[in-house]
C-alpha cells in the first residue's frame, strides 16, 4: 500500500513540474509573440523586411539569452555551495556584470545586419519599440499586484 501510495505521489509530483514548465514556455512563446507584433507593427515593416529581419532578431534573442542563462548558472551555482570561495564569488560576479557588454557587443553585431534590411528611422524605432514593451510588461505586472 505505501508503494502505491509513493508512486502516486511520485507521478502527481512529476505531473505538476511538467504541467509548471510547460506553463511557463507557453508564457516565453507568448511574450515572445506578442514582442514580435509590436515590433512589427511599431517599426512598419513590410512582408519582405519581416521575412529578413524577424529571423535575424530572433537569432539576436537567442543569442542575447544564453549569456544571461549562463550568468544566472553560475550565480546559483554559487548560491547554492555551502561554502563558496571568493574566487567563486568574483567569477559570479564578474558574469554577472559582464553581460550588459555581451549583449551590447551581440546588440552592435547585429545592428549592422539589421541595417541591410531596415530604414534609419526603423533602426531607430526599433530602440523605442524594445522599451516600449518592457514598460507595458513592468506595467501589467505592478497592475497585477
Amino acid at each position: 500500500m505505501k508503494r502505491i501510495v509513493t508512486i502516486l505521489l511520485f507521478a502527481l509530483a512529476i505531473t505538476l513540474a511538467s504541467s509548471a514548465q510547460n506553463s511557463r514556455t507557453k508564457f516565453a512563446t507568448d511574450m515572445y509573440q506578442a514582442k514580435h507584433e509590436m515590433i512589427i507593427e511599431e517599426l512598419g515593416l513590410t512582408p519582405t523586411q519581416q521575412k529578413q529581419f524577424m529571423p535575424l532578431y530572433e537569432q539576436m534573442e537567442r543569442e542575447i539569452y544564453q549569456v544571461n542563462r549562463n550568468a544566472r548558472a553560475l550565480a546559483n551555482e554559487v548560491e547554492k555551495k555551502k561554502n563558496p570561495t571568493d574566487r567563486d564569488y568574483e567569477a559570479a560576479a564578474s558574469a554577472l556584470s559582464n553581460t550588459r557588454i555581451q549583449e551590447g557587443d551581440i546588440e552592435a553585431k547585429y545592428f549592422e545586419k539589421f541595417s541591410k534590411i531596415l530604414t534609419k528611422k526603423q533602426l531607430f524605432q526599433l530602440k523605442l519599440a524594445e522599451g516600449k514593451f518592457t514598460r507595458e510588461m513592468l506595467s501589467k505586472k505592478r497592475n497585477k499586484k
